[in-house]
Order: structure tokens, then C-alpha cells, then sequence
């Protein structure tokens, strides 16, 4: 039984596209004290996967927003839960060739099998308009159906800007963040102090913290 357990929960792992493989247990909390470890551990317990609820991750570059993502990810797939993760680029382009085929509706029902879908690196190029709402309407399927983590450069405020309308980015945040835990992550980045490089990104933290 244990054994099938742990080969269901290794296809589920390689299904579901994680770029790398993070743990919660290999994160520095040392080095991002903000990154509030007690919660974290908290929703390392997956709880809100079983409410339908969401978890925000802000911060500038190298801080730690993908690493706590997929961290999660992977306890979500080793307790028999089914994740997807994607860059934002990578969820809209998608969308945008299902629509391209008129199956766009076929491919939001598809997604709705997944217990959490992760979306990485919102506000890292943005997105026309067009596409924007492709990303708003997967969000907006999503709630109260199935759970999301965002990672993401830019605060709230600045979202209207990142997609190209203001009234796009306020119903998008709107679903978002009604049932939703943001952590906001500050300082230097892991990647630049690895490489002996003391360089602190500007912080854009968001406008709310949690709506949970």
C-alpha cells in the first residue's frame, strides 16, 4: 500500500511540471525572516486546498516566491491532491491556442480535475489585453472551485498596468484574494548573495495582506 502510495505521489510530482524540486525543509528562513515560517508551516498542512482557498506570494526577484510555491505544491502531490504549474506566460499562451481551436471552455473544464493550479511570475512581462482576460477568466473558473498560488513581483496596485486593464486587474484580484493568505517577502535575493553579490531589489508589496 505505502508503495503504491509513493508511485502515485511520484507521477503525480512529474505531472505536474515543476520547474525544479523545492522543499519547505531545504528553504533559508534564516536568510527571509519574512517570510513568516509559522505560516507557511501552517499552510504546508493544506487545509485551505480542502476550502478552495488561495495563497499570494509577493516579493522582488530571488527572494523565495517560487521555492515556497512548489514547496507546496509538492506536499499537495505527495498527499494525493493533483497540481499544475505554469508561468503566467506559459497559462495564457496555453488558453489563447485552446481558443485559437474554439475549445477554450473544454480546456477550463479540464483544468477543474486539479485540486491547485500554480501560477508563477505575474507581473514579470505583461500581458495584452486579449490574453489578460484569458488568465482573469481561468482565475474566475477557479473560484470556489479549485485552489491557486500566485507568485508575483508587483502589488495589487500595479496589476491594471501588468494586464492592460484596470477593470480586468480589479476582477481578477477581486476572486483572487476573497478566500486567500498573502505573504509578502523582502530583502536580498538568494540567487545574487549565492553569488557574492549584495544587491537588495525594491520590495512592491500589495495592498492587502490577507482575506482569509
Amino acid at each position: 500500500m505505502f508503495a503504491r502510495d509513493a508511485s502515485g505521489a511520484r507521477m503525480r510530482v512529474r505531472a505536474a511540471g515543476f520547474p525544479a524540486l523545492k522543499t519547505l525543509e531545504d528553504f533559508d528562513w534564516s536568510a527571509q525572516p519574512s517570510a513568516e515560517r509559522p505560516l507557511v508551516l501552517h499552510l504546508a498542512q493544506l487545509a485551505w486546498i480542502e476550502e478552495q482557498a488561495n495563497v499570494c506570494f509577493f516579493g522582488p526577484p530571488g527572494t523565495g516566491k517560487t521555492h515556497l510555491a512548489v514547496a507546496l505544491g509538492l506536499k499537495a502531490c505527495e498527499r494525493g491532491y493533483r497540481v499544475a504549474f505554469a508561468t503566467a506566460q506559459e497559462w495564457v499562451s496555453w488558453l489563447e491556442q485552446a481558443q485559437d481551436r474554439n475549445q477554450l471552455e473544454a480546456e477550463l473544464r479540464r483544468l477543474e480535475r486539479y485540486h491547485l493550479l500554480i501560477v508563477d511570475e505575474v507581473g514579470y512581462l505583461p500581458l495584452e489585453r486579449q490574453v489578460a482576460n484569458l488568465l482573469c477568466a481561468l482565475v474566475s473558473r477557479r473560484y470556489e472551485r479549485g485552489s491557486i498560488i500566485v507568485t508575483s513581483n508587483r502589488g495589487f496596485e500595479q496589476w491594471g498596468e501588468i494586464l492592460g486593464d484596470a477593470m480586468v486587474a480589479a476582477a481578477l484580484i477581486d476572486r483572487l484574494v476573497h478566500h486567500a493568505t498573502m505573504i509578502t517577502l523582502k530583502g536580498k535575493s538568494y540567487r545574487l548573495s549565492e553569488r557574492g553579490l549584495d544587491v537588495t531589489p525594491a520590495a512592491h508589496a500589495p495592498s492587502l495582506r490577507d482575506s482569509a
